[in-house]
């Protein structure tokens, strides 16, 4: 057995896809193995700081309006939920009771 030799049998598309660090993640720009990688969220590659940085607001955009959605949803269901509490009858805060006026219990 040679030293250094070392075989990948598990898929067979293995080898047919490309490296993470071959092109850049947002513009597909072959990334030249003697210039800069720029780098984000763990093993991201971008060829240019530029395309980084829109990747960068693009992301914090997409968790903004995440963000505004399940606070607005949250809000609304809570909303519909008092509606539904007021405009239900029979679901009143106190239950029908009656009560004499004019009445002291002792004890």
């Amino acid at each position: 057995m040679r030293s250094g030799m070392f075989h990948y049998g598990g898929c067979e598309d293995y080898y047919n896809e490309p490296h993470f660090l071959e092109a850049c993640f947002l513009c597909r720009k072959p990334l030249a193995s003697n210039s800069d990688i720029f780098m984000y969220r763990g093993n991201t590659p971008f060829c240019s700081k530029e395309c980084r940085q829109e990747q960068i607001e693009f992301d914090e955009s997409k968790e903004k309006s995440l963000k505004l959605s399940s606070s607005s949803s949250s809000a609304s269901s809570s909303s519909s939920t008092r509606a539904i509490r007021k405009s239900d009858p029979n679901k009143n805060s106190t239950p029908n009771k009656a009560v004499r006026t004019g009445t002291v219990a002792v004890a």
